[in-house]
């Protein structure tokens, strides 16, 4: 074997003694047959003749036993015992077999010979030789010459064996040495790619080593023995440069689709999407006949022309940013543009207003985001009110079309919009007949498929929620090595119903690839690209206390998720990564760790970033710019205590389409008992400050010039609301606020102290559909006892989900269930744990530890209608609202993703067989 090297050992040996053979670190004890010719020194050898008649003389005496010095240093860079050695030994023809087996042996030894104590004679015979070609392969350099080197020794001891002797033991001594010398120079690090002497061979490939300092340092968690059975690149988890920037190393799917199951699937999709596809030719064909009475023409004489939209760009509505896929109204002047949304609005003079919101947070500074007092007022930076401008109104004229808008929304004011489209002419509609047919074909060839399924035998329905008068307080919670068919089928049942599932041991599938943060940043800092591997010297994290973007060191920031960061006070100093690495490119900056996530999602057929066959979102054509769906990495601290201020959490959001998140690695930080007790003092300062800004609130709304608050707070209702609120902020105070029973929360939470039982890496609450109305009126209702930027109060709401303001608390979700009966999901997210999120399901996240999740969204065909809404509430929102850029498109997923079901399916069908 090509890989084998390591240091070797020599105890002095007397007959009879036992020998120990160590395992780690590959070092090899080994005793020889007593016709070996022992070493001589080295400079002894280099004194000329009369050296040689001594070793002669040596030679004949096989019963003396050899000394060798005990001298122990330590490797420079394993800091492990090495002997030296004081002499060379000479060999001769009776020894060639014992040479090649030493190095045999160290190959094998590190398997069969771990920590068994064998006692061995002189006499005995050795072990077992291999195969001559398996010896070849692991010494042919050395084989060969002393083979050679033998036969020289031995014609010459037949004939002169005093006068030859010296001559052929040093050509001997020297081209052994040599060669062994040659081949230890060969030896690389797979990992490090530097020679090393103490390695760890693999016993599978024969190719493969790994030097102990790599293994300890990035496979801390996999034992020396198993890496020589099969090292880290042969179990396709090595983390080395190379391997980390390399893709297609590993089948990212887990199983082959059959052509049965793909009708069935496609089938089932088209179906889903087909009632969306009629409604966007609806819409398409009343806009072609407001256009024909315009120009006084038939609409099938109607004319649109063109207008120029290349793949690698998105055309946006200009007044509420939804994406237009074809039919749209345009200036020829300005080029305005108006989806056919905005102008349906505009008719019918519903459209409304979108201006720009001023933010009002004010950074109020440290001692305040820490319970003390603010800055004075005078040092405060002024608020902007320069965009808090009314809109102009539209109006359609008379015969319907409408004008450019004037310059102060962005249009010129001048021309009437034209109607122009991007695809074909109709091609839309044609798509609709098409998928008619094909799914009466399908009926008419063996059904549609649907989510019916037998009732489980498992225990997979886990109680997450306590709702009286209602039956999913329980979540579908399978194993990921369960029968992935069957499950496929439960999976679509609860999902249809706006169920999140959750799948526990995801890791059970994948290669074991490591997911320390440490690992990614190396292998993005050794990128081939010098612009990226500068980028990646410092990161921008969002500090969790004050809600705003800080740079640090990215060594500090992983550092910090290992051990913890603090204030100067000692309160936990929370930072998190969003979207990290800082690109639309995953897959490119870490195409192995890419590899792995996709190998470990469980319902590929669904999530699947690549060829999900339920995705809509992988049904764009090749060359139209895609949505930036992921995977993407959050990194973020946490702690299991609940500060309630700067907690490391996802604030309450909804997102646009589904979503799969994956606990990929976690790391506990313990709080010390000094730094728990500086955390309950600031508490105390919270509270005081909370109750302070809550009487102020409530003298102001009782001030005259308050138009109708006065009587808001005259309201009975409204002062048992405040009532309540300080009694909640006393039992908030009490250390055993996170100590509550799953009967009050739904499910278990952590311990307050960082030192109590095992817990999740993270803390979920994800809410239903039908439970959002009632949650907006919630947030409303309790808005401004929630902070947010600047640890300050929030002011203002747009949108209780959308604007991520709000986080609820243990107190404030036990509230949410008593004023309105609304109870979220709840559970802990294990590590290996998968976590699917339906569209339209508010939800927020708190870190109970350091922890690294792995996320990405895809769109299935049970909750196109979420995601038809969602772009609808987004378009209503301010226009510099974070969410209101429509980036998911889903209309034009739905076009595409018939055109290519169909397709697909028709392909299928008329296949033979």
């Amino acid at each position: 074997m090509a890989a084998v090297i390591a240091k070797r050992e020599r105890l002095n040996c007397h007959t009879g003694q036992s020998m120990e053979v160590a395992l780690s670190s590959w070092h090899v004890t080994k005793k020889r047959n007593p016709n070996v010719v022992h070493r001589e020194n080295k400079t002894t050898l280099s004194k000329g003749k009369g050296n040689a008649e001594q070793l002669s003389t040596r030679t004949k005496n096989p019963s003396k036993k050899r000394k060798l010095s005990e001298e122990i240093e330590f490797l420079e860079d394993e800091k492990i015992p090495k002997r030296h050695w004081n002499g060379r030994d000479k060999i001769t023809s009776s020894e060639e077999e014992d040479v090649l087996a030493e190095w045999e042996e160290e190959a094998i030894a590190f398997m069969n010979l771990k920590g068994r104590r064998k006692s061995r004679n002189l006499d005995n015979e050795m072990i077992k030789r291999s195969p001559k070609e398996i010896k070849k392969k692991l010494c042919d350099p050395i084989f060969t010459s002393l083979h050679s080197s033998s036969s020289s020794l031995s014609s010459s001891s037949s004939g002169s064996p005093s006068s030859h002797l010296k001559s052929d033991i040093s050509s001997i001594d020297s081209c052994a040495k040599k060669n062994i010398k040659a081949k230890r120079k060969n030896f690389k690090c797979h990992q490090c790619m530097t020679e090393k002497r103490t390695v760890v061979p693999c016993m599978k490939c024969e190719e493969n080593v790994y030097c102990i300092r790599c293994i300890r340092k990035w496979y801390p968690d996999i034992p020396e023995e198993e890496i020589a059975k099969k090292c880290p690149f042969c179990c396709r988890n090595c983390n080395c440069s190379i391997c980390l920037h390399s893709s297609g190393l590993i089948k990212t799917s887990k199983r082959d689709i059959t052509n049965e199951e793909k009708i069935k699937h496609l089938e089932y999709l088209i179906e889903s999407m087909l009632p969306f596809l009629k409604q966007i030719c609806k819409m398409q064909k009343q806009e072609t006949e407001v256009e024909a009475e315009i120009q006084g023409l038939p609409p099938c004489a109607v004319e649109i022309s063109e207008t120029l939209c290349y793949n690698d760009e998105r055309v946006y509505c200009n007044h509420c940013a939804t994406s237009i896929f074809d039919l749209h109204r345009s200036c020829p002047k300005c080029s305005y543009e108006l989806c056919l949304s905005c102008c349906l609005e505009i008719r019918e003079g519903s459209i409304s207003c979108r201006d720009e919101i001023a933010y009002k947070y004010r950074n109020r500074g440290y001692d305040y985001m820490h319970g003390g007092d603010p800055f004075p007022e005078s040092y405060l930076p002024e608020i902007t009110e320069a965009l808090a401008k009314p809109s102009v109104q539209c109006k359609a004229n008379d015969d319907g079309s409408v004008t450019c808008p004037p310059k102060e929304m962005g249009g010129c004011g001048d021309c009437r919009l034209e109607l122009k489209r991007i695809l074909p002419v109709g091609w839309i509609s044609n798509l609709e007949v098409k998928a008619g047919e094909m799914l009466r074909t399908c009926r008419t060839r063996q059904g549609i498929l649907k989510p019916k399924c037998s009732v489980s035998g498992r225990d997979t329905l886990h109680r997450v929620a306590s709702r009286e008068g209602s039956d999913d307080s329980r979540l579908y919670c399978p194993t990921s090595n369960d029968n992935q068919q069957e499950d496929l089928c439960h999976f679509q049942m609860h999902w249809s119903k706006g169920e999140p599932v959750i799948v526990r041991h995801t890791h059970a599938n994948s290669t074991g690839l490591s997911w320390e943060p440490m690992v990614m940043w190396r292998a993005l800092r050794e990128n081939r690209d010098s612009d990226i591997s500068l980028e990646m010297s410092e990161v921008k994290a969002i500090d969790c206390l004050a809600g705003c973007e800080v740079g640090i060191n990215t060594h500090q920031f992983f550092k910090g998720y290992l051990e913890g960061r603090s204030y100067d006070n000692l309160w936990p100093e929370m930072l998190k990564l969003k979207d990290w690495p800082p690109s639309n490119k995953f897959e490119d900056l870490l195409p192995r760790h890419c590899d792995e996530f996709i190998r470990t999602l469980p319902f590929q057929e669904y999530c699947d970033p690549r060829s999900g066959i339920l995705n809509l979102a992988v049904k764009l054509p090749p060359g139209v710019l895609k949505p930036d769906l992921g995977p993407k990495t959050y990194i973020a601290y946490g702690t299991a205590e609940e500060l309630g201020r700067g907690d490391s959490v996802t604030k309450l959001h909804c997102d646009l389409s589904d979503a799969v998140n994956i606990l990929t690695h976690t790391a506990d930080v313990a709080l010390g008992d000094e730094q728990l007790a500086a955390i309950e003092k600031l508490k105390m300062k919270h509270k005081a400050q909370d109750e302070k800004e809550h009487l102020e609130r409530e003298r102001v709304n009782k001030h005259p010039i308050k138009e109708g608050l006065e009587a808001e707070s005259s309201d009975p209702e409204h002062k048992m609301d405040v009532s309540e609120i300080r009694d909640q902020k006393d039992y908030y105070s009490d250390n055993n606020i996170l100590d509550v029973s799953r009967d009050d929360l739904g499910a278990k939470t952590s311990r307050l102290s960082s030192r109590g039982k095992e817990t999740g890496g993270a803390l979920w609450d994800i809410f239903r559909r039908e439970d959002v109305p009632k949650l907006e009126a919630y947030l409303r209702k309790h808005s401004k006892e929630f902070r947010h930027t600047y640890c300050s109060p929030v002011e203002e709401v747009i949108h209780p989900i959308h604007d991520q303001s709000f986080y609820l608390t243990v107190k404030h979700k036990k509230r949410l269930k008593e004023e309105f009966g609304v109870e979220p999901w709840t559970f802990e997210q294990n590590l290996g744990e998968a976590v699917f999120i339906p569209a339209g399901c508010p939800h927020q996240v708190r870190n109970l530890k350091s922890c690294t999740k792995v996320a990405v969204d895809f769109v299935s065909p049970e909750n196109i209608k979420e995601c038809l809404r969602l772009t609808e509430e987004f378009r209503q929102l301010p226009k510099n609202h974070r969410a209101r850029e429509d980036k998911l498109e889903i209309k034009k997923m739905i076009i595409y993703g018939v055109d290519r079901a169909v397709k697909e399916l028709s392909e299928l069908i008329s296949t033979p067989n």
